[in-house]
């Protein structure tokens, strides 16, 4: 792949184009921005024109590909912007997710192009810790089973459990798990997190830090909030399954490949673990052959985590700043700076 040269600074801090230079195009394709709305307004606003198209289940390459014709930046939900997609992008330029996984993009291949990738450090935080703990609940107390009993007219009276003394494992440290503990110890609940976690971020003295095998043979519910990475990926596979209590319930917000879907079947099947509860898989929406349907204790929700009005206006808003930022050389949240020549890094 070739280098291009991004240009700094090239939008004023006004936020208009300079006279006979060509405005700057923004694809936007989280579905919850429209046009005319706040979002599009300050890109407008800004000196940029935008182009929406919303990302509504899967979508091919080629369609990608069209989609990012003559476009500058992308403000994106969870596209797979690959490396052969990005190659065949000649005008982009910058590239923001609106929220905090970035692994659809190729963010190596997006740095040899000379293009930023920026993603919303802790944006929907609140929003996933209040998920992850309704998650929680709605596993303690089976309120999906007994209500999809009563819809077929049955009237289910099986015990539940509370979260009072029980212990949660988090599994990862960031925004979102850190917004956890707070609401957990409001519950009565122990936590533990992961040692991965540098020392300097270990502030909380009501977290305790243990190693993983430790974490996973422990945790009551043991909630996944890391990064999906090589490292990471199918991390919870069957002999981390097997560690597991038999009364312990799985909770993922995070990304669905951390979980091996078909090892987590069998687990809860055979009674290995007891329960989970799952706000993303592998392959979004869920195949209709997946090996997560149809097992009692496996309910999975439709990635809903970090989607409150409040998060997806944050979002939305500081992605249109971030967008700005990063057209004018100064990305503030870039993930891909350290792969970026020197005059692309964040000031």
């Amino acid at each position: 792949m070739t280098n291009r040269v991004l240009r700094p600074h090239a939008i004023q801090a006004t936020g208009a184009a300079r006279d006979g230079e060509r405005v700057p195009r923004i694809l936007i394709t989280t579905d919850y921005l429209r046009p005319g709305d706040e979002v599009d307004q300050y890109l407008r606003t800004h000196g940029h024109t935008t182009v929406h198209s919303p990302l509504a289940g899967r979508r091919e390459p080629e369609q990608l590909v069209a989609a990012l014709d003559g476009v500058d930046a992308a403000l994106v939900a969870n596209e797979p912007l690959t490396a052969e997609v990005l190659s065949r992008a000649p005008m982009l330029r910058a590239i923001v997710r609106t929220g905090v996984g970035y692994d659809s993009i190729d963010v190596d291949a997006a740095a040899e192009l000379g293009i930023t990738v920026s993603n919303l450090p802790g944006i929907n935080a609140n929003a996933v810790a209040e998920y992850t703990i309704a998650l929680m609940l709605a596993a303690a107390r089976r309120l999906v089973q007994s209500a999809a009993g009563v819809e077929a007219g049955g009237w289910p009276r099986e015990d539940g459990h509370e979260l009072r003394g029980k212990t949660l494992g988090l599994l990862g440290y960031g925004a979102a798990a850190r917004a956890v503990v707070p609401l957990a110890r409001a519950f009565g609940m122990r936590v533990l997190s992961t040692t991965g976690v540098p020392e300097k971020e270990r502030s909380d003295a009501s977290v305790r830090f243990v190693e993983l095998p430790e974490l996973l043979a422990t945790a009551d519910y043991l909630s996944v909030h890391t990064a999906l990475t090589e490292r990471t990926r199918g991390l919870l596979g069957a002999p981390a399954l097997r560690q597991m209590k038999p009364t312990a319930v799985l909770i993922n917000t995070a990304r669905g490949a951390i979980v091996d879907a078909r090892a987590l079947a069998d687990a809860v099947r055979t009674g290995q673990i007891a329960a989970a509860a799952l706000d993303v898989v592998s392959d979004e929406p869920l195949a209709a052959d997946s090996p997560l349907r149809n097992v009692d204790g496996i309910v999975v929700f439709s990635h809903l985590a970090g989607q409150t009005a409040e998060a997806r206006a944050a979002a939305g808003l500081q992605g249109a700043a971030e967008v700005v930022a990063a057209l004018a050389g100064r990305p503030r949240f870039p993930v891909n700076a350290h792969l970026l020549p020197q005059t692309f890094a964040a000031e």
